[in-house]
């Protein structure tokens, strides 16, 4: 068959590689100039690796990545960097059952209460009755109102703001149940891993074009624009990797019916400025750093040099400082300078003289990044199938019950392919 996948973000690659594999015609059309879609990745002269404008990584068993990684001779570093909170103005280690006990901020009966609770939905792997419940109504019954408090509830009012109180328990368990104290990293940066997969599809005979915007889809065909140029181009199948908002902007025949549909489904953006830094900033070598401050204004202070060695990066310390906003968001209209200045009294509390390590900043948004998935989300989950006959839809709203990852971005691109 001759195929057209529309995005190369890692669902449009895997699903192209496997396509392709399999001897069909396949097409990839993408806007930018690079692959890697939410993972897409930039590169400092001084750099030996590219750096994600997004924060990413994999969990030690998540399956698909790994799985493409080692089918493509791809190499992946494998370690247990540090995991900490930020609450009551101090950063506590909390990445195992030991750390947890370790807390002093709770009673040992509590403490014991909420890794019991934690324990319980990790080795629990039934997550459909779990979806039926709100996160924020049952945790606090379950592991206690004050751990809850105090370490949960701020993550999930600073991940989902106006939407914290309607997220699924099912959403919750899936991110317990997938953590690992292992994590991988591709080797080079995941743009040099996207651009293994893009090697790999052409290598197949498939095309993949850059810099290529498609305008509208209908049926059986594509038009686009690229150097300068607009083309029409008929095809069996249409595979649509973009989030469902611009699929229905490039697909205005669609039934209002199904329009109404996606519209109805509820995501976030996401606004990362990262920072270039001549020493560290989290100075206890903390990765991963969630911050439990309610009204903070980030979610997650991100040492990614904790993680992977300076050294690929020359020898700077660079982190990210992300949030997840609605794309009206005031912060989404700031640029970088305007937003370390948002940023600057909070991360003062951490780290009160970094400012003076400051090389420079980059900021990055996208418009969305994270679905919202409320109670019986199952009920809503977009299909395959689309009113257009050969057209297909697979996005990150469609991983659940899972979270939004490059993993489940593979994933859903092996299984996109083997649907068509």
């Amino acid at each position: 068959m001759k195929i057209a996948v529309i995005g190369a973000g890692f669902t449009g690659l895997a699903a192209a590689y496997k396509l392709s594999q399999k001897n069909h015609s396949v097409t990839v059309f993408e806007k930018d100039s690079i692959p890697g879609g939410l993972a897409l990745g930039f590169q400092e002269k001084n750099w030996d690796w590219s750096l994600e404008r997004h924060y990413h990584h994999w969990f030690a068993n998540d399956s698909s990545a790994l799985g493409l990684a080692k089918e493509l001779q791809h190499e992946v570093i494998l370690k247990r960097p540090k995991t900490s909170v930020y609450t009551n103005k101090k950063i506590f280690q909390m990445d195992s059952v030991f750390s947890v006990l370790k807390f002093p901020l709770l009673s040992f009966v509590e403490k014991i209460r909420m890794v019991m609770v934690l324990a319980a939905l990790k080795g629990n792997p039934f997550w459909k009755p779990l979806e039926k419940m709100n996160a924020d109504s049952m945790l606090p019954v379950w592991m206690g109102k004050k751990a809850y408090e105090l370490v949960w509830q701020p993550q999930l009012k600073n991940k989902f703001g106006q939407y914290s109180t309607e997220i699924s328990l099912a959403w919750f368990w899936a991110r317990i149940k997938k953590r690992t104290a292992k994590l991988a990293y591709p080797k080079g940066g995941f743009l040099l891993f996207a651009n293994t997969v893009a090697d790999a599809v052409r290598k197949n005979k498939g095309k993949i074009n850059f810099e290529t915007e498609v305008l509208e889809i209908n049926e059986q065909e594509v038009t686009w624009t690229g150097e300068n140029k607009k083309h029409t181009e008929k095809f069996d199948r249409i595979i649509v990797t973009l989030p469902s908002f611009l699929f229905l902007k490039i697909a205005p025949e669609l039934p209002e019916e199904y329009k109404e549909k996606l519209n109805k489904l509820k995501g976030l953006g996401a606004i990362n400025l990262v920072l270039r830094l001549k020493e560290p900033f989290l100075k206890d070598g903390t990765y991963w750093l969630s911050i439990c401050e309610k009204g903070s204004p980030v979610m997650a202070v991100v040492e990614h040099t904790n993680f992977m060695d300076q050294e690929n990066y020359g020898n700077e310390h660079i982190i990210y400082l992300g949030n997840y906003l609605p794309y009206d968001h005031p912060f989404m209209k700031l640029n970088q300078d305007e937003l370390l200045k948002k940023f600057d009294p909070f991360l003062k509390k951490i780290n009160p003289s970094y400012q003076s390590n400051l090389i420079s900043s980059h900021l990055f948004k996208v418009p969305f990044a994270q679905p919202i998935i409320p109670i019986n989300y199952s009920n809503i989950i977009p299909q395959f199938n689309t009113p257009f006959k050969n057209v297909f839809l697979a996005n990150i709203q469609q991983v659940y019950p899972w979270d939004r990852g490059t993993n489940y971005a593979i994933e859903l691109g092996f299984k996109i392919a083997d649907y068509i």
